[in-house]
């Protein structure tokens, strides 16, 4: 089959860039950088302590104190214009090859230097304040004088933490004790692991069981940790206590772990601190904060080693039509000297500051609100993303679950008809079936009955079969003993590890039949009338991901009735219920509308079929030879002949205008892909749902694969496959990584969207690289959570969203965002406008050096090819300072479309993903011009000028002063107050200086009608030209943009 390509493993070249790879932490001693081992931590003692533990701060600066200014400068002269300049200056302190006063070469780099150092010192002070920010929140410490106030950053590995509801984790602990009646606790772990689900953490039994908190400073315990390590989802330790009789031993698994980065969602926690720093879990899934250099700079820094080049040629050919003469080599250096102006000094501080006012507009766009520019080097690369890379929960999605549908087979119910499902459950309780006799009811009535008797069961079903928790707070009026007693409806918040859960409950609620109470072994429901329903939870049988559903089994206290209830995904809820011809329709139906979909049935069990099930699942979690699978094999022996109650529709709210926004990036010819934390089935449903896989679009769900051969088969099916979208999780990822990077990634690259689901932090970074490395475009990276911050900073633009999730990811990002449609405008606008307005500013830079090179060449070739300046001392510095600086520096306000045009069609943002705006073709036009105009203007002061050598200096400096300005006026496409204001400012500060410049030029002759006849002349033959050609080229030859503007 000619499909059936074989695939070759991968080769990994060896990487030079510094970097860990995924599964190596950037400080383990593989990199070089520290050893890590286990631990023993007393509790409460962290004096005892074995080895030193780093210090428990948050750090995302980029330098020290000490290594600032080396590492600055050394950024700075690492570009090949900056150190060529230094060489340059320094030159100038050999008396043979100076050529004017130090001050024109030392003063321009001064200035230079001096506007760099003083931005990073800006940004890094505010990163500073950032992080200081984040380290001085205050903890609790249980000590032996009680219970003192300690700063985040002053905490160490043995310290006892206590952390509130709602604080942020702030070291990895051992789980100790709660205030939790239930004893156990909730966590949010969106920060780490991008998964909204709250986890179920339990506390050591031992530790629970003592009377106070600080009891746990009298018990003589330890805790047993493994070495630190980046796997977020386990950990293999052991509890000791010493003193007891016999001495107490526990093992500790994920489930008695509180990870810094994480929230406490319920109760009050205390923990015993085993990892800080730069161990700990959440700092060991993130990348080094690295210094971006964009394309663009690194494009211009390409331009300027060409006119370097093109320097030392102009000097070579100068000596030698000399016929090296004597010591040519210093006349060669006094060339180079004299020509340096064809690489322009200025264009590195032009497009510093250009980026500068760029991120000021984009702080003060008031249709972004919020939004912060947090690396002001790079606002550039905005305009050329080709892969946009996002997260899911909290940046595509608000991370609030709605109830949508309830569908009963033959009925469905959608939001608006909701009061009729309200009303079937109010009949269920109000109406006994005896007050109406079968015999006299009529035929509408039966129905009617049994579809309320159906909508009942299914809402009964719902308000079972889950895992959350009715918590009880005082509210100011009722304090929290009264409202648990009185279940004050106004008191009570539901806690889960899903918000799918919560929203179900929420439903049943509103719908008449609220969860009022729930702990270990019972529930209670209240009816519409106020009754209190009391069931006996008999068996829990959890939501795993293999399994893919959760069920229950319960007996109703008033009747004795056992009845087990299940709820899971269509694709196996679809073998185990009765068979029906509605159920796979109408699932696909729910599925293409964007709601998650879950499949509800039930079975009633006799006391005898309940005893008989109970006796043989103890005797297989008894097993300890394939457990899991024995205890498996007994549940499913319930699991037959389910009857079929419903399906529920949930939607996870998207953010405002994630649709439009999501189809503006795609119409500007970015590619979009989410990598998310989050499971399978509800990735797939939010790409659905935000259109980032459009409904014409097939999806292929990429098969797990754990081998090299599975992972080859695949990837031969996938490549069969065209136009379609793809969704694998980060396990077959990372096998098809592992043996077929290079095969995968060209095929990811060629789909439309793409989808990553259940992906580490360190593989969203993992996959921002291969991008990069593999395609050589420019990538842009989205999240909110702490588990985004490796891919933010791995990507060349990483924007953070601010939202529920904390600041941690838009703190560490390039930009910051409020909402995720913000990004339409960033990019469309702010992003287009600073890439076309640095490089018409580069290009007019590198045109006005060039101009005034091509002038000394042609003044040198004159005069027998003479080393001696044309112009001296403050003429050169004037000519790029204040004559022209206003008016060139004023392009970076133009531009070509409004930014309501820009958003209208994004077609034209596709246009630059090509790179033409600065490129080499528009380069050399550019150079073209200049040897053109620079010619014109010398040529013509001597063939004009009639005496005095000083009338040539006079005549050609004020004609290329003019063809300057009069350039700017043409390379102008919207016009800006603040660009006349330039023009006219630089023209009065040129005409007023001729008073103070009479060293240089003759005040006299200026004032003739002879100099300013000669200077018309000559700049007219200079600049009439070039607009006659912009002219016909906008008449016949139109660019995109202008058929929109007119």
């Amino acid at each position: 089959m000619t499909d059936n390509i074989p695939l070759q493993p991968v080769r990994r070249p060896k990487r030079h860039d510094g970097k860990h790879r995924n599964g190596c932490c950037p400080w383990s001693r593989c990199c070089g950088m520290g050893d890590f081992r286990p631990r023993t931590v007393w509790l409460g003692h962290p004096e005892k302590r074995e080895q030193r533990y780093p210090r428990n701060v948050i750090n995302n600066q980029k330098y020290n104190f000490f290594t600032f200014l080396p590492a600055v400068l050394f950024h700075q002269f690492k570009y090949f214009y900056n150190l060529y300049f230094l060489l340059l200056a320094c030159s100038q302190f050999i008396n043979e090859l100076r050529l004017g006063a130090l001050y024109t070469y030392w003063v321009p780099l001064g200035l230079v230097l001096a506007i760099t150092i003083i931005r990073e010192a800006v940004e890094e002070i505010r990163c500073y304040l950032r992080d200081k920010e984040m380290n001085s929140q205050i903890y609790s410490k249980l000590s032996t004088r009680g219970t003192v106030k300690v700063k985040s950053s002053g905490i160490q590995v043995g310290d006892l933490i206590i952390v509130e509801k709602n604080q942020r984790v702030p070291a990895d602990m051992i789980f100790l004790r709660t205030s939790e009646r239930n004893g156990s606790c909730f966590l949010r772990t969106d920060q780490l692991d991008g998964e909204t689900d709250w986890k179920l953490r339990l506390p050591v039994a031992c530790t629970q069981r003592l009377p106070t908190a600080a009891d746990l400073l009298q018990i003589r315990s330890y805790v047993y940790a493994e070495e630190p390590n980046i796997d977020i989802h386990n950990f293999i330790g052991t509890f000791t206590r010493e003193d007891g009789d016999p001495p107490v031993n526990e093992s500790l698994s994920i489930e008695n772990t509180l990870w810094a980065s994480t929230v406490v969602a319920s109760g009050t926690v205390v923990g015993v601190v085993i990892y800080t720093g730069k161990e700990l879990r959440s700092v060991m899934n993130t990348s080094n904060p690295r210094h971006k250099v964009g394309l663009f700079d690194l494009e211009v820094n390409c331009l300027t080693k060409i006119l370097f080049g093109a320097l030392v040629v102009v000097s070579l050919v100068m000596v030698a039509l000399q016929h090296f003469a004597g010591r040519w080599y210093l006349q060669i250096v006094r060339f180079l000297l004299l020509f340096s102006n064809i690489v322009p000094i200025s264009l590195r501080v032009n497009l510093d500051m250009g980026k500068m006012v760029f991120s000021w507009m984009i702080k003060k766009d008031s249709k972004i609100p919020g939004t912060m520019v947090r690396a002001s080097t790079i606002p550039e690369q905005l305009g050329r993303i080709s892969y946009l890379l996002t997260d899911k929960t909290g940046t595509l999605t608000l991370n609030e679950m709605v109830f949508r549908r309830l569908h009963l087979g033959t009925v469905a119910y959608g939001m608006d008809s909701m009061d009729e499902v309200q009303s079937h459950v109010f009949s269920a309780y109000t109406q006994p079936s005896h007050d109406l006799p079968a015999s006299r009811a009529p035929a509408a009535t039966k129905v009617r009955k049994t579809i309320s008797s159906r909508v009942h069961e299914a809402v009964k079903a719902i308000a079972l079969v889950h895992n959350v928790t009715p918590v009880y707070e005082a509210n100011g009026v009722t304090d929290q003993a009264e409202a648990e007693q009185h279940y004050e409806d106004t008191c009570r918040v539901y806690q889960a590890s899903s918000p799918d859960e919560v929203s179900l409950v929420q439903w049943t609620e509103s719908v008449g039949l609220t969860l009022v109470g729930r702990d270990q072994s019972s529930m209670q429901l209240r009816t519409p009338t106020g009754q209190i329903l009391n069931f006996t939870i008999l068996q829990i049988f959890p939501f795993t991901y293999e399994s893919k559903r959760m069920g229950i089994i319960v007996r109703d206290e008033s009747t004795g009735e056992i009845t087990f209830y299940m709820k899971g995904a269509d694709v196996v809820m679809a073998a185990i219920v009765q068979y029906n011809d509605w159920l796979e329709e109408e699932c696909g139906n729910m599925a293409r509308e964007g709601l998650r979909v879950l499949v509800v049935s039930k079975k009633s069990l006799t006391e005898e079929q309940y005893q008989d099930f109970e006796a043989r699942y103890v005797q297989a979690k008894l097993s300890v030879h394939d457990r899991s699978l024995k205890v498996a094999t007994v549940i499913e022996s319930l699991e037959m002949e389910m009857e079929l109650l419903c399906l529920t529709g949930v939607e996870d709210q998207l953010q405002t205008d994630v649709r439009p926004t999501l189809e503006i990036l795609r119409n500007a010819g970015i590619k979009v892909w989410m990598l998310t934390g989050d499971k399978l089935e509800t990735a797939t449903c939010t790409a659905k749902n935000a259109h980032l896989i459009t409904r014409n679009q097939d999806i292929h769900i990429f098969r797990p694969v754990t081998t090299r051969g599975e992972a080859h088969l695949e990837l031969n099916a996938f490549r069969r496959k065209h136009d379609c979208a793809l969704v694998i999780s980060g396990d077959s990822l990372e096998v098809c990584l592992k043996y077929y990077e290079y095969e995968f990634m060209e095929l990811a690259c060629q789909c439309p969207a793409v989808v990553c689901c259940r992906c580490t932090p360190t593989q969203k970074a993992q996959i921002v690289r291969l991008l990069q490395e593999r395609t050589g475009k420019l990538t842009c990276a989205v999240g909110d959570g702490g588990n985004d911050v490796s891919m933010i900073q791995e990507a060349d633009c990483g924007v953070g969203v601010e939202g529920k999730e904390g600041k941690q990811a838009s703190l560490a990002a390039d930009f910051s965002v409020t909402q995720f449609k913000h990004l339409g405008r960033l990019l469309m606008v702010h992003g287009r406008n600073s890439y076309k307005r640095s490089a018409a500013l580069s290009q007019f830079v590198i045109h006005r050096s060039l101009c005034i090179s091509t002038m000394q060449a042609v003044f040198s070739s004159v005069f027998y090819f003479a080393s001696v300046p044309l112009y001296q001392g403050f003429l050169i510095i004037g000519y790029s300072t204040i004559y022209t600086m206003f008016p060139v520096f004023s392009l970076v306000l133009d531009k070509d479309v409004k930014s309501e045009v820009a958003m209208l069609y994004p077609e034209l943002y596709k246009d630059l993903l090509k790179g033409r705006p600065l490129s080499f073709k528009t380069f050399l036009i550019w150079v073209l011009i200049s040897i053109y105009q620079g010619s014109i203007i010398m040529y013509g002061a001597l063939l004009l000028f009639e005496s005095e050598f000083v009338h040539i200096v006079a005549i050609s400096f004020t004609s290329l002063i003019l063809t300057e300005l009069l350039m700017v006026a043409l390379t102008i496409q919207t016009w800006h107050w603040l660009m006349i204001v330039g023009e006219l400012l630089s023209l009065a500060c040129y005409v007023a200086s001729l008073v103070f410049l009479h060293e240089f030029i003759d005040v006299y002759f200026i004032t003739t009608v002879s100099f300013l006849w000669k200077v018309t002349v000559i700049t007219l033959v200079s600049c009439l030209p070039l607009y006659i050609l912009k002219y016909l080229r906008r008449r016949f030859s139109p660019p995109s943009y202008s058929k929109l503007t007119t």
